[in-house]
């Protein structure tokens, strides 16, 4: 739980995304199916669709209600205004829209939001403010809404449910900020709404070996305790990802975060602490992250390094990858 020096505005915020509309270089707008955009998710999916054009920009059209003590002349709130936020990790993208009041009341607020393309590489979160001069200072946030908006230019179905995407990627003629791993066979990406992990095509030989199904041999123990060690690396950066910047209450006890970044912690907390329940496992990591901690930051990486093995099946797949060579090289000696 925050705490704010101010009086917050309590009630609903609420709103939604209306309609999208697309516009491609030279071209007019042009409406996005119903299709794409999904409320029940509150998604809006603009990935490469062969239906629509190669859009260079997006314009959103939002609307939002206001609860009426907001607006109280005797309240302690002036200037009340509502913004829209689109904001994106990936690339720090940030773009701010403020609402314009319809209604004779102006409680009823609309908006347009234009994306460009460019600006975006993943998924982006859309979120509502209202801000308010409060105690004669301006600009201070008094309430958010707990509606949350994506707009996804990746998927063209409007969807939540997104798996861990593993993308092949040359490294070398890739963004920039891929360039300057090049030597390197993979990349852990926690910068999105979801992890990602980009597989260099430019490894010699690491393409194949990583498209490669099934099979025996040589070939399939080398693949299978790579994939271990990938799994490992990134169940590794994803908890330092979560742990990263954890919501403290107000009396310092932390806090499990939403989405993927709480579901990792409770994965692997009962593996670093297993004699622990999850709420004190995450006071522990807490505390060692912060220096508060006897035992510091030094020796929760092996907790960390144990669980992310772990989970990865790091052990199992060695263990067979040994017999396995022993085996072959039996093979080998007969």
């Amino acid at each position: 739980m925050k705490v704010y020096p101010y009086r917050r505005l309590t009630g609903n915020v609420s709103w939604r995304v209306d309609s999208a509309q697309l516009k491609a270089e030279g071209e007019p707008w042009e409406d996005v199916e119903s299709k794409y955009l999904s409320t029940v998710e509150r998604v809006v999916a603009l990935g490469p669709d062969e239906d629509r054009p190669d859009w260079t920009q997006a314009r959103l059209r939002l609307s939002a209600g206001l609860p009426a003590k907001a607006l109280d002349p005797s309240g302690p709130w002036q200037d009340v205004k509502l913004v829209a936020v689109l904001a994106e990790r990936a690339t720090n993208t940030r773009t701010t829209v403020e609402f314009a009041a319809v209604s004779e009341d102006a409680r009823e607020r609309t908006a347009e939001l234009y994306v460009h393309r460019c600006d975006l590489l993943d998924r982006a979160s859309l979120t509502v403010h209202v801000v308010a001069t409060v105690d004669g200072v301006p600009g201070r946030v008094i309430a958010t809404s707990d509606v949350e908006w994506f707009v996804d230019v990746i998927e063209t179905a409007p969807s939540l449910a997104r798996e861990l995407e593993v993308r092949m990627v040359n490294f070398a003629a890739g963004a920039s900020r891929l360039q300057r791993y090049k030597d390197s066979p993979w990349l852990v990406d926690t910068t999105g709404r979801i992890p990602a992990v980009r597989v260099n095509t430019d490894f010699d030989g690491l393409g194949d070996l990583m498209g490669a199904d099934g099979g025996t041999g040589p070939e399939a123990t080398v693949r299978e305790l790579l994939l271990a060690q990938m799994c490992s690396e990134i169940w590794t950066a994803v908890f330092h990802s979560a742990v990263g910047d954890l919501e403290v209450e107000e009396d310092g006890t932390p806090v499990f975060p939403h989405g993927w970044q709480g579901e990792v912690l409770r994965e692997m907390l009962p593996d670093m602490y297993a004699d622990r329940e999850p709420e004190q496992a995450l006071r522990a990591v807490h505390a060692a992250r912060t220096g508060s901690s006897a035992t510091g930051w030094g020796e929760l990486q092996s907790r960390i390094h144990f669980a992310a093995s772990r989970r990865a099946g790091v052990p199992r797949t060695l263990s067979t990858t040994i017999r396995d060579l022993e085996r072959l090289t039996q093979g080998d000696d007969a």
